[in-house]
């Protein structure tokens, strides 16, 4: 098996967009590919999917541990021919210095590096930048480099030279092409996916060498010490597994799901999906509710209009069942939501908030939550904002961003409802159990 890492000198240059195109290319060579992604996005784990045809993994070390990081990739690539792993940012950019950053991932899981330099504007002067990221950390294995928005020939020829003279491998180029850009990440995949995938593959197979970037040696020898096996670690739900009836919202309006996260679930019991969007009820004998989060303000039509789920749900909460709601699942619960063009759309009316979306602005970072002397890590990612009616909604914890200083993220409980906007990670403490001590 194949293993290497995508990473780039900054966010915006590409990585994703190539990402997508190697997987589904690896795939039509009839690879079993497994993708993942550094850091907590759910969203380019979902072009990952769709390119490759397996569900992608995060891999994230603020959320988890250094031996969780190394348990989960060592799992989720046991059956696989070829893995790639997406960076996030640039290589070095951690939440302090390089702490947390792909470049610690890479090392932690012995992933050889594949650098992406965005080159439009620039040409031999890229030499210096590839020779800075060769030899800044010399347990970082760069395997190749591969220049983005190249818009000739004779460009590139520019760049092989001075890939060449900072002494790196040149694995190939994408061209320019505005065709293939990504939407807003706030729109999520409304696109025509395939036909996009299918752009992102043509441009990927005519530049890229992708031959050489598989045979190439993935592990030095220091690497491979701190390799774990795959023969090493449990694979999911292979315990005993509970007797709890899980119910997760899954649709076009609730889908930021991480994949460790529901199989530690499938651990706890059985768990079901259903659409709030079109299924009229909950699943029957749901002894745990888990909305997540998504794109809940594009279907706002839709879930005002679905009356019967609404009660189902309304009545399940009031009655004393236990529910987790983050983000855009949170906002299902309040008593209204005000769309981006200012209308107003009722929802299950739980929670004595407003949700809305009006004057949107980004609200983003990692986040420590301390609740009940427990500190649960997640991530918040979201426009919107709630607004208390009435007396509000009681705020059960304390929450810390990663550099330790206290923010106003909250999480609501009303009765055996939690709900708040950060995206909590639970693969590798069960914190349901943390929460909720009477479910089996």
């Amino acid at each position: 098996m194949k293993k290497f890492l995508i990473a780039a000198a900054s966010s915006g240059s590409g990585k994703t967009t190539f990402t997508i195109g190697l997987l589904r290319r690896l795939r039509n060579m009839g690879l079993r590919v497994q993708p993942f992604k550094c850091g907590p996005d759910y969203i380019d784990t979902k072009w990952h999917a769709l390119a490759s045809g397996r569900e992608s993994v995060n891999l994230d070390l603020w959320m988890s541990s250094e031996e969780h990081v190394k348990e989960t990739f060592a799992r989720y690539s046991a059956d696989a021919d070829v893995c790639v792993v997406e960076g996030v940012m640039g290589l070095f950019d951690g939440w302090e210095k390089s702490a947390g950053s792909c470049a610690e991932v890479a090392k932690l899981c012995g992933l050889p590096v594949v650098l992406l330099v965005n080159a439009k504007s620039t040409a031999y002067s890229v030499a210096p930048l590839i020779y800075g990221f060769k030899n800044f950390d010399p347990e970082i294995e760069l395997a190749g480099v591969v220049f983005n928005q190249v818009a000739s020939e004779s460009h590139y020829a520019h760049l092989k030279a001075a890939c060449e003279d900072a002494g790196v491998k040149c694995l190939g180029y994408m061209k320019r092409c505005k065709d293939i850009e990504l939407p807003s990440r706030h729109l999520g995949l409304s696109i025509d996916e395939k036909l996009r995938i299918d752009s992102f593959i043509a441009n990927v197979e005519k530049q890229i060498y992708i031959e050489e970037m598989r045979s190439k040696e993935v592990r030095s020898k220091e690497v491979r010490s701190k390799e774990v096996r795959s023969e090493d670690v449990p694979l999911p739900c292979g315990g005993a597994r509970g007797e709890s009836l899980i119910s997760v919202a899954q649709d076009e309006a609730f889908n930021f799901t991480y994949r460790t996260n529901i199989d530690t679930l499938r651990e706890m019991g059985e768990v079901k999906f259903f659409s709030p969007m079109t299924d009229e009820k909950i699943p029957e004998g749901t002894d745990l509710l888990y909305l997540p989060g998504g794109y809940p303000e594009f279907f706002l039509k839709e879930l005002s209009g679905n009356k019967s789920m609404l009660k189902s749900i309304r009545e399940y909460i009031e009655a004393g069942g236990r529910a987790f709601a983050e983000c855009g699942g949170m906002l299902y619960l309040c008593r209204n939501i005000i769309a981006m063009d200012g209308k107003n759309y009722g929802m299950a009316d739980v929670l004595s908030l407003e949700g809305t979306f009006e004057n949107m602005h980004l609200h983003l970072g990692y986040r420590k939550i301390v609740v009940a002397n427990q500190q649960l890590y997640g991530h918040e990612f979201h426009y919107s904002e709630v607004r208390p009616i009435g007396d509000g909604e009681e705020n059960t914890c304390t929450a810390f961003d990663a550099k330790n200083k206290e923010v106003g993220t909250c999480l609501y409980r009303h009765k055996n409802l939690l709900a708040g906007y950060t995206h909590l990670y639970w693969g590798e403490t069960n914190i349901f159990h943390i929460l909720f001590d009477d479910l089996q």
